[in-house]
């Protein structure tokens, strides 16, 4: 009973060796590719180099088998380092999880081998006019003979042009709305695949997100995942996993952000004393611990649950999403507070925390999004 809520070894060791890791090879690089927008190469080479790029991949196709909790730790711990970089092996699960969940033994080895490989995995969903609303979208792919032609576009797609590998959603039979959805694997050397201009982005300008554009591109039908018209069901199913590895990625934010504010509060000096003696400090870094550890416990608790694939998944990776994506606003924002005018310029941290913190309110289902689905299963909580 002692060791209900403990991590077995394995994890905490995992912990420390991806924490020395961010610490000595992608954090020191977390401001330039803010600042300049650029894509964070050293944290890809990094990652890559210690397998932990695409860790999730099964060991069968040359991963390393991360199971869910160890992939939430490993996010969270580059996140707590730079979040742009731990978009990299965030989106890859994204983007092939269908392909786990739904491909063909002779698709998972195509393009599972390659993404352990080094290659990059992104997932195409939302649309110009179809965000929340995913079942509206336009994109469609039509039957010409034994192919498949997709016309269409995707909107805000992380990692777009840096990865080689896209899961694109099209509709295949409008008149059946989100019944008529099916999943399809892009590559990017298909013809008739191009890409739009970069994001000027609030937060997580190191990750390059642009608008994906499909002109006519003829595939196989062998690039077809899971049966036509599975494919929204195949998406709500790898958003329940995913919403998870956001959930460690707002973590990670509000952990880096604590970490800097408590050091902060304990050197800076005011009236003769370290600003950390004053109770109104103390009670802001005391509050923005609690919400980081129940966020922990949550996100946790969610990554057991993927991982088993238990009844209560959807409502936990909702809720998990949810709730630790509002502590990481809450916490950055009080990081930029404790520090006052040196929290608002970027010579330090805590601003560019808040800025990427925002993000994980939005992105694979807004909060509200989340609150509707975890109201839809309220009945799995007990």
């Amino acid at each position: 009973m002692n060791d209900l809520y403990t991590l077995p070894e394995e994890y905490e060791s995992l912990r420390e060796s991806v924490r020395a890791l961010a610490t000595k090879k992608i954090e020191p690089f977390a401001h330039d590719v803010d600042a300049e927008s650029r894509f964070p190469q050293e944290a890809h080479d990094a990652l890559l180099q210690a397998r932990l790029l695409a860790a999730h991949v099964p060991t069968e196709y040359g991963g390393d088998g991360a199971d869910a909790l160890a992939t939430v730790i490993i996010i969270e711990e580059v996140a707590r380092a730079c979040a742009s970089s731990s978009l990299l092996p965030a989106v890859n699960k994204l983007g092939s999880l269908p392909v786990m969940l739904a491909g063909t033994e002779e698709q998972k080895k195509r393009w599972l081998t390659l993404l352990a490989q080094g290659k990059g995995f992104s997932y195409c969903l939302s649309e110009t006019d179809a965000g929340s609303d995913a079942g509206a979208m336009k994109t469609k792919a039509v039957r010409n003979g034994d192919k498949w032609v997709i016309n269409g576009s995707k909107k805000w797609i992380s990692n777009a042009g840096h990865s080689d590998f896209y899961t694109v959603l099209a509709s295949t039979d409008p008149a059946k709305g989100s019944k008529g959805i099916t999943a399809f694997v892009i590559e990017k050397s298909d013809p008739g695949v191009s890409f739009g201009a970069h994001e000027k982005k609030m937060g997580f300008r190191g990750s390059p997100t642009r608008e994906v554009y499909f002109d006519n591109v003829e595939i196989g039908a062998d690039r077809q995942l899971g049966a036509e018209g599975e494919g929204f069901s195949i998406a709500m199913r790898t958003l329940d996993h995913t919403r998870i590895t956001i959930a460690a990625q707002a973590l990670g934010i509000a952990q880096g952000a604590f970490d800097y504010a408590t050091k902060y509060a304990h050197e800076r000096k005011q009236f003769g004393k370290a600003i950390f003696d004053f109770q109104a400090i103390q009670f802001m870094l005391a509050d923005m611990a609690m919400e980081i550890v129940a966020a922990r416990q949550l996100t946790y608790a969610a990554a057991v649950r993927s991982e088993r694939n238990d009844g209560d998944l959807t409502f936990y990776s909702a809720a998990s999403k949810c709730f630790a994506s509002d502590v990481a606003m809450k916490v950055t924002t009080n990081a930029v507070q404790i520090l006052g005018g040196y929290g608002y310029v970027n010579d330090f941290p805590v601003e560019r925390m808040m800025r990427d913190a925002k993000l994980t309110q939005i992105y694979e289902g807004t909060n509200q999004v989340q609150r509707i689905v975890m109201a839809r299963h309220l009945e799995d909580t007990i």
